[in-house]
């Protein structure tokens, strides 16, 4: 192996093929990108050299800075709420489940193969209030909560909230699979030595198996981040952006604005802001994987 990675032309023979199909489907998309945010219009129709006037016009649009809100905002809390949840199933199939472990597993990654507009469909019946109330609004009356049934997914103010339960919920299977696959290659011998030595729960959490497990923790907010950034599809199937925007992220206002709207130029920064969040996010949580 080390004749072979001694040798550049090998590495350079096993590189090459990547490299190519990453530079096509990645680095050109985003250059050709960059090109047409400094155009106007859409090629072929009103397509006009504009510099950098569209970059400077993100600065005024209401509509780009409200998008970008509910991006971070459910950047933030899906981000978050995915990769603990998936550890804390990772950790309770690990050490407290003992019966019907792979079964469960199953079960929760279940919701990572269904369709994301099988999954819209599900949770805008779980919201809903009208003809029908649905099964939250339903659980809220039978408990005698009926000051608490409101059409969670016709308000600006619990829509988005909503819509981030889902994606958690859908995702968090996913990550406890992952979160689990790295507790298992724990040697047993280091759980066992620090019990004898009389740590608890928490503190071996913390000390032991949290320091452990930190790269993977790094990679997997890298994978939840990126995913987050790119909403689209989800907020699509449940709620279509609304209500009044509430639930449209930056990639529906590219698509709006690009198609819709057919202002290609303006569309593509819109896309380069999407991708420079995600290059930045990245290589900042990143960062957290270092040695100490």
């Amino acid at each position: 192996m080390k004749k072979v990675l001694g040798n550049k032309k090998a590495v350079a023979l096993f590189v090459l093929p990547a490299l190519i199909i990453y530079a096509i489907f990645v680095m050109l998309p985003v250059l050709w990108s960059f090109y047409y945010s400094l155009y106007s219009g859409s090629p072929g129709l009103k397509w006009e050299f504009v510099g950098l006037k569209n970059y400077s016009r993100l600065l005024v649009d209401k509509n780009f800075i409200k998008a970008l809100t509910v991006n971070l905002k459910y950047i933030s809390v899906v981000t978050i709420g995915q990769v603990s949840l998936g550890l804390a199933l990772a950790l309770m199939f690990k050490f407290w489940l003992r019966r019907c472990k792979s079964f469960v597993r199953t079960l929760i990654f279940f919701p990572v193969v269904l369709p994301t507009v099988a999954v819209g469909q599900l949770f805008n019946k779980i919201y809903e209030i009208q003809p029908n109330y649905g099964l939250l609004n339903s659980f809220l009356e039978g408990i005698g909560l009926e000051q608490l049934v409101q059409p969670w997914l016709g308000q600006s103010s619990t829509a988005l909230w909503c819509l981030c339960i889902m994606d958690i919920w859908v995702a968090m299977g996913f990550y406890s699979v992952i979160f689990y696959g790295a507790l298992l290659n724990i040697p047993d011998d280091i759980i066992e030595a620090a019990r004898i030595d009389g740590s608890g729960s928490w503190n071996m959490f913390r000390r032991i198996l949290l320091p452990l497990l930190r790269p993977m923790v790094v990679t997997c907010f890298v994978f939840s981040f990126s995913g987050t950034v790119k909403m689209f599809e989800s907020a699509l199937a449940l709620t279509k952006g609304g209500p009044a925007g509430s639930t449209k992220s930056l990639s529906m206002y590219m698509y709006d604005v690009s198609f819709t709207y057919g202002k290609v130029g303006y569309g593509s920064v819109i896309a380069i802001v999407i991708f420079l969040i995600c290059i930045v996010g990245s290589f900042l949580i990143n960062r957290f994987d270092t040695k100490d």
